[in-house]
């Protein structure tokens, strides 16, 4: 890089070389104007460094939840079973017989919780990475990088979990449709925030050299 490339403009209109920061131009734009813009140009309005936090948070609650409500019924079913044989006679007795079946289902739903959980934040913390890696590879965030990232995923978990072929094809499908409301829905809020998306651009210059190439009224 030349020294001319160096200089700035003065208010006088002369040309100087910056010695240091101080010395350059003060931007345009504001920090609250730079904030605003960066969190309208991302998926959900939300920054991959809180989107995905978020996401992996939400997911895992929602699998403990799940995992929780079917150990915790699990467990108490799997208690009667073994006791059934020697049900107590008294009223002692089946206090301390429900309050053992208790205590063996709350310990069953934790345990159960905490695995779905971890499970289900991990698939999905997956994906929303993925995704986020092929927004950045791209330079744009739409609904093809929403789709790859859940096939990927789809795929992997088919792979995890060992599948038969049909029963992967029919993951697959779901993760396809999956993708498509998801990442259409969030290609749908990002355009009505301003936010550029990629597919959607590529479409409009191609409409738009067309238009150039063969003007109306020729």
């Amino acid at each position: 890089m030349s020294d001319n490339s160096k200089v700035i403009a003065t208010e006088k209109g002369q040309l100087v070389k910056p010695t240091c920061w101080r010395d350059l131009p003060a931007p345009t734009m504001t920090r609250e104007e730079i904030e605003q813009q960066y969190f309208a140009n991302s998926r959900l309005f939300l920054p991959a460094v809180l989107r995905i936090p978020l996401a992996s948070t939400l997911s895992f609650l929602s699998g403990f939840t799940l995992g929780a409500a079917h150990g915790g019924k699990m467990s108490g079913l799997q208690f009667r079973a073994e006791h059934a044989h020697k049900l107590p006679a008294t009223t002692t007795g089946w206090y301390l017989y429900h309050k053992s079946k208790n205590y063996y289902a709350a310990k069953g739903a934790v345990r159960n919780g905490i695995r779905t959980g971890m499970r289900v934040s991990l698939w999905t913390t997956s994906m929303f990475a993925i995704e986020q890696m092929f927004d950045s590879y791209r330079g744009t965030a739409d609904l093809l990088n929403t789709v790859t990232s859940f096939v990927t995923v789809g795929g992997w978990f088919s792979l995890w979990n060992r599948f038969s072929l049909p029963a992967t094809a029919r993951t697959a499908k779901f993760a396809l449709i999956g993708g498509l409301i998801y990442g259409g829905l969030q290609d749908i809020l990002g355009a009505l925030r301003g936010r550029r998306i990629g597919y959607v651009e590529w479409v409009k210059d191609r409409l738009g050299k067309q238009s150039a190439e063969h003007p109306k009224g020729q």
